[in-house]
């Protein structure tokens, strides 16, 4: 860097403003005060360690007369009453006289010519002077100091006492990066109805004058990623409005009360700034369901409930306020929020179809350089199931394995690494015996093959025993088109395949391992769904699933209200009945084809990682 590009204050150059300024620093008055009593303390700490230190050895004033009548002695400091004698043999002694004795007349006294010896008095006058006012000031000090801090302490909690019931919404500023419905792709039908509140926002009397009136709320229900809080942002940005966003958590404190009266704040504040926009995030957090009689119904989250819907309830009917809350889970809401009157409209936000996943990566990928050979079709059609935060992740990730590998463009195969991280994490290099390899990659290839053998199931994109996360190995098989339904033969198959990397020990090994558990677990998950909620069994169509969310600890006790002992025996033996026939499923597809699934598996020992083109080959040939 030149020296003329360099900010150089100039000497002596001073500012006053909230403090003092020293050339460029800044210092506040107790930043002053605290280094003083540190200067203070360390002159006094010094002074007496100067006082105290005795080093060399003291004698009587009679001794050292009578060595300098010897001519041993070759110089004498005189410090007030304290003698510091240097031998012409290098030793030195400390002596002490009387106060107010003259040195020089004790020496003319004992007859003893002046100037055989060499006499040097030091005036300590001043420094006893400050270390008697060092010992006079620095208690006062630090009571006044300690005084000080007190007093700043007891303001700061009463300023913090006072400040409880404001709400500390922050305010959308118009300094802030602009968001616009430009900035938001994937959620087209959620951007239509968002474009209405803007319109109601900017022309209110054109709705009015029709007899219309502006919608309190609107709820924003979506899965985790999907762009909610982006989106309300975006309407603030096109509207131009004041724009008020709160966490739900952000209402409770440990006072009872505050929550309501936070609430209160907020929605005064809005009206008065009106028109304008609440924006309340995971509302879920103060707005679900009000306890049922099990648990107290007093509780500050319910009070803080009760205000919001007091609040929304008690709008002018020509206020021009409207309330945007987002929440990932909207079946945990309270009924009296989602009536007409308070949250209007209830926006579903879901996640991207391929179009949309299309559009939201054009608009993360600005700025980006990458290669000509990558295919946004091809990636958006990979990334079946990401929300939009996991396309922006994915891209920025891809972003930093370029930089990594020193490229000046992003390629596909970056993407592609990204997207696998995204989903299944990075990359763990983990000491494995070649036994464990090979357990792993059988375990992967019946997984592989027994999809592969199936015939409602996704071609596999990737098999691996590079481990990534918690698991030793993966086989992704993303879905080939975004599919709103699932049949039971799909479900089933799912099964199967997710038993395929249990079977594959059972044959290969005779014996099992503890790599299963995941496949278990997923496995279940999906049978449990199948026979309580979707009516695939013999049981018949009847949904047998909770009315609670579990989490919902108010309601918790009201979980499956009404399942008999007996049926509960015949959902166990179904679900199990089901997750059998998946694994013998398994197994007899590992059995017709053993010598493939030998094949995959010593390709995957070699390589570690397959793609799906390799894998297709490996199964077809010999067929």
């Amino acid at each position: 860097m030149k020296q003329s590009e360099l900010s150089v204050p100039k000497p002596g150059k001073k500012h006053k403003k909230n403090g003092v300024h020293i050339f460029k620093f800044k210092f506040s008055v107790r930043d002053i005060i605290m280094w003083f009593l540190v200067v203070m303390l360390a002159f006094s700490l010094f002074n007496a360690f100067q006082s105290n230190m005795t080093t060399a050895e003291e004698v009587p004033v009679s001794q050292v007369i009578g060595d300098i009548k010897q001519g041993k002695v070759e110089k004498i400091l005189v410090e007030d009453v304290k003698l510091k004698v240097t031998y012409k043999t290098g030793e030195e002694v400390v002596s002490i006289k009387e106060p107010g004795s003259s040195f020089n007349q004790l020496l003319v006294d004992a007859g003893i010519d002046l100037s055989s010896v060499q006499i040097e008095n030091v005036d300590i006058t001043f420094a006893m002077i400050m270390a008697s006012l060092v010992g006079q000031l620095l208690p006062l000090l630090f009571i006044f100091g300690l005084l000080y801090f007190l007093y700043r302490q007891t303001r700061g909690a009463q300023d913090t006492l006072f400040n409880f019931g404001r709400s500390g919404a922050k305010m959308y500023s118009k300094k802030m990066p602009k968001i616009t419905f430009k900035d938001v792709a994937g959620v087209d039908e959620a951007k239509e109805e968002m474009k209405e509140v803007v319109d109601f926002l900017k022309s209110p009397k054109r709705y009015l004058d029709l007899g219309a009136r502006t919608p309190k709320g609107v709820l924003l229900v979506g899965p985790a990623g999907t762009g909610k809080t982006l989106l309300a942002k975006a309407v603030a940005g096109e509207a131009g409005v004041p724009f008020f966003s709160m966490a739900g958590s952000e209402f409770m404190e440990m006072l009872v009360g505050i929550g309501a009266k936070r609430v209160r704040d907020l929605f005064n504040t809005a009206k008065k700034n009106q028109p304008s926009i609440i924006f309340i995030d995971e509302v879920d957090a103060i707005g679900r369901r009000r306890s049922t009689g099990v648990m107290g119904s007093h509780d500050e989250r319910e009070q803080t409930l009760n205000q919001i819907l007091v609040e929304m309830d008690g709008f002018d009917p020509r206020a021009n306020v409207i309330v945007i809350a987002a929440t990932n889970r909207g079946d945990l809401l309270d009924p009296a929020l989602l009536r007409p009157g308070r949250f209007d409209r209830r926006i579903v936000l879901d996640f991207p179809d391929i179009e949309g996943r299309k559009a939201i990566l054009s608009i993360h990928a600005q700025g980006k350089p990458f290669t000509k050979e990558v295919d946004w079709h091809k990636v958006a059609k990979r990334t079946v199931g990401f929300s939009g935060a996991d396309l922006e992740n994915m891209l920025n990730e891809a972003a930093i394995m370029a930089a990594r590998g020193d490229k000046k463009e992003i390629d596909m195969k970056d993407i592609e690494e990204a997207a696998t991280k995204v989903k299944l994490g990075p990359e763990k290099k983990r000491l494995q015996s070649d036994q464990d390899r090979k357990m792993t990659a059988y375990h992967e290839a019946g997984h592989a093959v027994v999809t592969y053998a199936l015939d409602h199931m996704d071609a596999v994109h990737r098999i691996s025993i590079v481990s990534r996360g918690i698991a030793l190995g993966y086989t992704l098989i993303p879905p080939d088109t975004d599919r709103l339904h699932e049949t039971k033969s799909q479900l089933l198959e799912k099964i199967a395949m997710m038993m395929g990397g249990r079977a594959a020990e059972e044959i290969v090994f005779g014996d099992i391992t503890s790599g299963a558990a995941n496949d278990f677990d997923q496995a279940t998950h999906i049978a449990r769904l199948m026979v309580e909620e979707y009516g695939m069994s013999v049981i018949g169509p009847v949904n047998f699933g909770p009315d609670m969310d579990i989490t919902d600890y108010n309601n918790r006790f009201f979980e499956r209200d009404g399942v008999s002992p007996a049926m509960q025996e015949l959902i166990d033996k179904e679900i199990q009945k089901i997750l059998v026939e998946g694994h013998k499923k398994a197994f007899e597809v590992l059995k017709q084809n053993r010598q493939k699934l030998d094949k995959v598996a010593e390709a995957l020992v070699e390589k570690e990682t397959i793609e799906g083109d390799e894998f297709e080959k490996i199964m077809k040939e010999g067929k």
